[in-house]
């Protein structure tokens, strides 16, 4: 009875809020920036709706989730990124690209309702007290917490908390032995580089988002590569999904000379904003290689699309997403929040990437299978034969090459996609987090014959034997194992135990060192 009466009061706000949209189409008074500052007329009508169903409808109804629901659907036919926020996402969001949170700094995987801590922050909380990866969590503030049937929310909530808060938790060592640690809560820093290394003389940084310290975390990175010898740089944006606009700029303005034009932006209510170079770069001159990816979204674009438009640049991969909107959060007194679209923005030479979405929330969102479907991951020609390309704008670099627009950043050296990685036995074992769970249960024996990362990287390698009983420890964990895939993917399945084996001791820097080693799109950004 809940669930009809919910569907009957959705369908019924749904109606009064494109009554509501079409009045406002209608008096040229919908403007994106007012969305998220005012409904105006309609802000009054949505509220006596709400009211009205709240205090005298027939059967009780979840009127909070109901109108989030129906606000997103209004949202989502202006276009694909503007988008109704839950205060849980909208503050998962805001952390992860401001920087960081308050509580005790690490990651965990639960295994056996029992939680293994597989990471610590390297200056957190839990670091100074002396947690380390391995240990297992058996009490909290005394009372049983394995055992006790654990689940992701719970523990966030247990392990966040206000700065200066106490919690004392009561581990089990790798070792077997028990031990007490009182941890104060405080400010967890969150690094938005994944990796930064150097092989040879290549420097090598990833970056996963662009978030509110990512161009001081890139310039920390550069300066420890430039004092190791880098004489050239890769820059890996592979499945980055963007972040802040200003953070994008102020990585591009790392690699260009003083007023060069990086990107700019305009809409209906946005007038045109141009971001220029400024004079403090740090690595203006150097040799200098993108990796992209279909992934690589919305500020990565920017970045990408700044540095290949200007010939700064060798962008190498696979075509980017396509995301050239932007933009801006308007919160709630709730926590809640939208992100509304308010402008779209322009690469140097005036080609917008976003790629259609006439057809359809759906048909945009399904896009990705579709290139995938017609091979656009394996052939630079078949990317090129897209809609998306075909029959658009033409544009030009500083140089004189052409570059297109309408459908993501087209690399300069196309790489396709590693194919065995497309099998469903190694999305289940990675969704089942099974390659960390073999190290926690198996390979933690094997950290006592290397003395450092360096020495695991080189001489540590998963034998036969390994792999073996790797599958058959997986085996329980999976509802099949198919031979076929099995074969095709056995070599990057060892890589991605050997890297998941070095990640749980030394951090992602070994974790990508170990992923590098067989990447073809890494080795092809290095040899350039």
């Amino acid at each position: 009875m809940k669930q009809t009466a919910g569907v009957i009061f959705r369908t019924i706000i749904l109606i009064l809020i494109g009554i509501i949209i079409g009045t406002i189409i209608t008096n040229n008074n919908f403007a994106g920036r007012h969305f998220g500052l005012s409904f105006s007329r309609s802000d009054d009508k949505i509220s006596k709706v709400l009211a009205l169903v709240n205090q005298n409808y027939v059967d009780s109804v979840d009127v909070d989730s109901i109108a989030g629901v129906t606000v997103n659907d209004m949202l989502q036919n202006l276009d694909p990124h503007s988008v109704y926020l839950p205060a849980q996402q909208a503050q998962s969001i805001n952390e992860r690209l401001g920087g960081g949170f308050n509580g005790i700094g690490l990651e965990y995987q639960i295994l056996r309702d029992t939680l293994f801590v597989t990471q610590v922050y390297p200056g957190g909380p839990a670091a100074k007290a002396g947690l380390s990866t391995g240990d297992r969590v058996l009490l909290v503030d005394g009372a049983a917490f394995s055992g006790t049937k654990l689940t992701q929310p719970r523990i966030s909530k247990t392990f966040r908390g206000e700065k200066d808060s106490q919690i004392t938790l009561s581990v089990e060592k790798s070792n077997g032995l028990k031990k007490d640690y009182l941890i104060k809560r405080g400010r967890v820093t969150l690094s938005s580089l994944d990796a930064y290394f150097i092989s040879g003389t290549t420097g090598y940084i990833k970056i996963s988002k662009f978030a509110s310290t990512t161009d001081k975390d890139f310039r920390a990175a550069l300066t420890n590569l430039k004092l190791d010898g880098m004489q050239k740089l890769v820059l890996d944006l592979r499945g980055n999904g963007g972040g802040y606009l200003n953070t994008a700029t102020a990585m591009a303005d790392e690699f260009l000379l003083k007023d060069k034009l990086i990107v700019y932006t305009k809409g209906a209510h946005e007038p045109r904003t141009d971001y220029f170079a400024t004079d403090s770069g740090s690595y203006e001159q150097g040799k200098l290689n993108i990796i992209i990816d279909e992934y690589s979204a919305s500020a990565s674009e920017i970045l990408a699309g700044a540095l290949q438009d200007l010939d700064r640049a060798t962008i190498v991969g696979r075509r980017s997403f396509g995301k050239g909107l932007v933009q801006q959060q308007f919160p709630f007194g709730d926590g809640t929040a939208i992100n509304l679209t308010v402008a779209r923005y322009y690469t140097p030479s005036g080609r917008s990437i976003q790629k259609s979405y006439k057809n359809g929330i759906q048909s945009y969102h399904n896009d990705l299978a579709n290139r995938v479907r017609k091979g656009e991951l394996l052939s630079a020609g078949n990317s090129l034969a897209d809609s998306a390309f075909v029959g658009a704008s033409t544009y030009h670099t500083s140089n004189g090459r052409k570059v297109f627009s309408s459908g993501g950043i087209m690399p300069d050296v196309f790489v396709p996609a590693d194919t065995t990685r497309n099998t469903q036995l190694l999305e289940d074992l990675t969704d089942k987090q099974l390659f960390t769970a073999y190290v926690i249960d198996k390979l933690q024996p094997v950290f006592k014959k290397f003395n450092t990362e360096n020495d695991f990287v080189k001489q540590y390698n998963i034998t036969d034997t390994e792999f073996n009983a790797f599958i058959q420890y997986s085996a329980k964990s999976l509802e099949q194992v198919d031979p076929r895939e099995l074969q095709l993917s056995a070599n990057i399945i060892k890589t991605l135990l050997k890297a998941n084996t070095a990640r749980f001791k030394w951090g992602n820097n070994a974790y990508y060192r170990v992923l590098n080693e067989g990447d073809n799109t890494f080795k092809k950004a290095v040899e350039l």
